[in-house]
């Protein structure tokens, strides 16, 4: 019960956050800080099912090397405009490293496992890593049509030159979805898919894709009702729910196959 409760305080923490979000003064001091809340719930529900899984050992290890190499993606990206375009973060998240906030870098990993672990379930008997690293990127990638426009509209961060999709350039998204590349190919290695502690290698983890489809019918929700962005939703609802939908159907199979 210890181990399960570590996944879902956080998780009902975040969710809780995501709900007070619209309610605050948009570009507000609380709105900055429910964003921290919802990173590092996002984080910790993360890390949690990832250790329940993985063991603490892998968990760390894909944490840091993804926390760092995604943090160096971001400050390069800040310096030369590759690979995302030219933007620039505005100093309102705060701590930063190296000129990037802490909760970019966290936010990578808190939505990379249950990404890759939703491409696993989707693809099902198909599940090949090669499949996996560019259904994950493309999971991962479909959560950006949410996250960037959310950002951009809290002044968070913002491009030299607006782009079409609320002010967010084409380069942005093929960025993300080549950087997701290079996050995906490390998940492989450091969170292998046969190599789990408490579960057949054949099932993706049920909390990790849950986690997934749940931020993909907030997301929708949310953007839909309260941010009263219906372009947003729209976008970003077509990218993430169809993999959502495919993940917990995937999953469903494969547990009545394994029992």
């Amino acid at each position: 019960m210890t181990g399960r409760r570590t996944e879902w305080v956080p998780a009902v923490v975040t969710a809780a956050a995501m709900i007070a979000t619209p309610l605050a003064r948009r570009g507000g001091s609380t709105r900055r800080a429910l964003a921290s809340v919802v990173v590092t719930g996002l984080c910790a529900t993360t890390s949690a099912a990832t250790n329940r899984v993985w063991g603490p050992r892998r968990t760390a290890g894909a944490l840091g090397a993804i926390a760092v190499g995604t943090g160096v993606v971001a400050r390069v990206g800040t310096a030369t405009g590759v690979p995302f375009g030219g933007y620039a973060y505005t100093g309102q998240l705060r701590p930063h490293v190296g000129g990037v906030p802490v909760i970019v870098p966290l936010a990578w990993f808190a939505m990379a496992v249950p990404s890759r672990e939703a491409a696993h379930a989707a693809l099902d008997e198909h599940s090949t890593p090669a499949r996996r690293i560019i259904g994950g990127a493309a999971a991962l990638t479909a959560w950006d049509l949410f996250l960037d426009p959310q950002m951009v509209g809290e002044g968070y961060w913002g491009w030299q030159r607006r782009g079409r999709y609320r002010g967010i350039p084409a380069s942005n998204f093929v960025g993300w979805f080549l950087t997701a590349l290079g996050v995906m190919a490390v998940l492989e290695v450091a969170l292998p898919v046969a190599d789990r502690q408490a579960a057949d290698s054949a099932v993706a983890d049920a909390v990790l894709v849950g986690e997934y489809a749940t931020m993909a019918v907030m997301e929708t929700l949310g953007f839909a009702a309260f941010f009263k962005d219906r372009v947003v939703a729209a976008v970003g609802g077509v990218a993430m729910l169809p993999i959502a939908a495919a993940a917990v159907r995937g999953l469903r199979l494969a547990r009545n196959r394994h029992g």
